[in-house]
């Protein structure tokens, strides 16, 4: 099977009758990509930026507005994430943090040793959950709370981590307990609620630094709103692979 990654430029390529059944796509920029003719039966695009207004167009009809829709409807007090105020904020949070718990402890009932099982690759739901402990010490202690080194050895970086000039040996390597990350994890999301309970509309307007990049301020707002987007986004990811392993015949 051929393999092509960041090292080779396909931009502006033309695919003619090419058999891409199967393939992968990961981490790819398909920006502009236009597809005409083609069979896209069974199809699974997971396009986590996707927003209306972003023109994903299928057979002339955008999409867009329709994905963002649906994801709300199944995932109540998804649509408080983009929150402006300081109650929404709260309330934003208090919805998400109900949500996570049902699925911890959906995972919890699981046969052991699920949290650390792969899908296709992906992150264990453990590692997803070790991912959320970093977003929070990125947005909310690196960039709102200006904490040096804010972030906790558990925490999951992610791939481009490296490239944003982070020492990536001050995470733990392997599968740690995952009592232990539940622990961060708990840590994490009692920081966010303390922070948002008394946060006012003066510090929501406050600019911060961008952590990845400086040339582009945030707000306080702006860097709480990446921290509900992440939550909801890995949600996502969490239970749809819960589900496929929960549908995974037994033995």
């Amino acid at each position: 099977m051929a393999t092509f990654d960041r090292s080779d430029d396909l931009k502006g390529a033309q695919f003619t009758g090419v058999d891409l059944q199967g393939a992968r796509f990961v981490e790819s920029d398909l920006t502009g990509v236009v597809m005409r003719g083609v069979e896209v039966a069974r199809a699974d695009i997971d396009a986590p930026w996707l927003v209306h207004g972003d023109h994903f167009v299928v057979n002339g009809v955008d999409v867009s507005g329709f994905v963002e829709a649906e994801l709300d409807r199944r995932s109540p007090g998804r649509e408080q994430r983009r929150a402006e105020d300081p109650d929404g904020l709260r309330s934003a949070w208090a919805a998400l943090e109900g949500t996570w718990a049902a699925t911890l402890e959906r995972a919890a009932a699981m046969p052991a040793g699920t949290v650390d099982v792969s899908v296709d690759g992906e992150w264990s739901f453990a590692q997803t959950v070790r991912h959320l402990v970093f977003a929070t010490d990125v947005w909310l202690g690196r960039a709102v709370l200006g904490i040096e080194q804010p972030y906790h050895p558990l925490g999951q970086p992610g791939s481009g981590a490296a490239d944003e000039g982070l020492d990536l040996s001050t995470f733990a390597s392997g599968t740690p307990a995952y009592g232990d990350v539940l622990d961060a994890r708990a840590d994490g999301v009692a920081m966010v609620r303390d922070f948002i309970a008394s946060v006012t509309p003066q510090e929501l307007d406050t600019a911060r630094e961008n952590p990845w990049a400086p040339k582009y301020p945030e707000t306080t707002r702006s860097c709480l709103h990446v921290i509900l987007e992440e939550e909801w986004e890995h949600h996502r990811y969490a239970v749809r692979d819960l589900d496929t392993i929960a549908g995974r015949p037994e033995g």
